[in-house]
């Protein structure tokens, strides 16, 4: 039942607020615990710089230990990238009513920035870098290494971007009337 003088958000996009909240909470979790499990598993199973082919041409599992951020820049930065990342989470969760709307999309979009930036402080807390593993290439051309967590961020930058694209107010036609008052 909504609260006086308040009605209840309606249409497809719109989200409970527990629903919104425990989704953002589940996906960042799940990056975040997805990303370390993976991270293990290569830590325990590899040695530094071992590699070991997935599909001939295209994919290898090899480890690499990042010092700096993504593509290696800002190399043995380790404090400051802690320091960095720190900041753009609390950024993230403190101010996130102002750029996030209560859309799944957005919410989804938060929880894997939110995973997959908590997984790469965890490693460089840690460790002092950040645990690469997925090394794709296409003869000589190679992508450096990255992980679950980089992906995370990637796809939830993208996710944010492409809804905040979708929810640009569509323009009024010539004149400023609606084709429907046509």
């Amino acid at each position: 039942m909504a609260r006086a003088g308040r009605q209840p958000r309606r249409g497809r996009s719109s989200l409970s607020g527990t629903v919104r909240n425990m989704l953002t909470l589940c996906i960042s979790v799940a990056v975040t615990l997805l990303d370390q499990l993976s991270k293990f598993f290569i830590h325990c199973r590899f040695i530094l710089g071992d590699r070991r082919t997935v599909i001939p041409g295209l994919f290898d599992l090899s480890y690499v230990q990042n010092t700096g951020a993504a593509w290696g820049m800002l190399k043995g930065l380790s404090h400051w990238l802690v320091a960095l990342s720190v900041v753009i989470l609390v950024v993230l969760i403190v101010f996130r009513r102002r750029f996030i709307k209560n859309t799944w999309p957005y919410r989804a979009a938060m929880g894997l920035m939110i995973g997959g930036i908590a997984g790469n402080l965890i490693d460089r807390v840690k460790w002092g870098y950040v645990i690469d593993f997925l090394d794709f290439y296409w003869g000589r051309h190679h992508f450096p290494a990255f992980n679950l967590a980089d992906s995370a961020i990637c796809v939830g930058v993208g996710l944010y971007i492409l809804a905040q694209r979708l929810d640009r107010p569509k323009p009024a036609p010539e004149g400023g009337r609606s084709a429907a008052a046509s």
